[in-house]
């Protein structure tokens, strides 16, 4: 049982950051908004799977991390996915009961409320832009959310995560 929960953490690390990779890819500035929140999404996946063993502290380290790798003021990244993570905590047995399709508008909703909490924030910091295309991620990633679901669960299956 020990070997399953240390193997499983390294897996879970593993999609962190392959997330993170993907969130740091180059892209063409006419799609530079319609990047999906893959880090967001990852989180949510597993604070939903497994919420004993990630959550909110999690969701604070991972946003810590973010803040560092995208170069923003420190704290933003973190203390809106502390608050998502939080959400998710405690809708994760309703999420969970959701057929896919429902669970994408409900992750279109968090997203959104991560890039509104993010763009609030970055606002209060002098960073920020006019435009409202700061919620076209949350769309995308509602979008991107079955498929990504699905690839998640399979890999918390062939490697027994639990």
């Amino acid at each position: 049982m020990s070997e399953e929960r240390a193997g499983g953490g390294l897996i879970i690390f593993g999609t962190f950051i392959i997330g993170l990779v993907l969130s740091q890819i180059p892209m063409p500035d006419m799609l530079i908004w319609a990047r999906p929140a893959w880090v967001v999404l990852v989180l949510i996946y597993w604070v939903m799977a497994l919420p004993h063993r990630i959550g909110v502290g999690s969701a604070f380290l991972l946003g810590l991390v973010m803040d560092l790798v995208r170069g923003s003021v420190l704290g933003l990244n973190a203390l809106s996915m502390t608050i998502i993570a939080f959400l998710v905590l405690i809708l994760y047995k309703r999420m969970r009961m959701f057929p896919l399709w429902q669970q994408s508008s409900l992750i279109l909703v968090l997203i959104g409320i991560n890039q509104l909490l993010f763009h609030w924030m970055q606002g209060i910091t002098g960073t920020t832009s006019d435009s409202l295309l700061f919620l076209l991620p949350a769309a995308i990633s509602a979008l991107v959310w079955p498929w990504l679901f699905l690839l998640l669960r399979s890999v918390r299956r062939v490697f027994r995560i639990a």
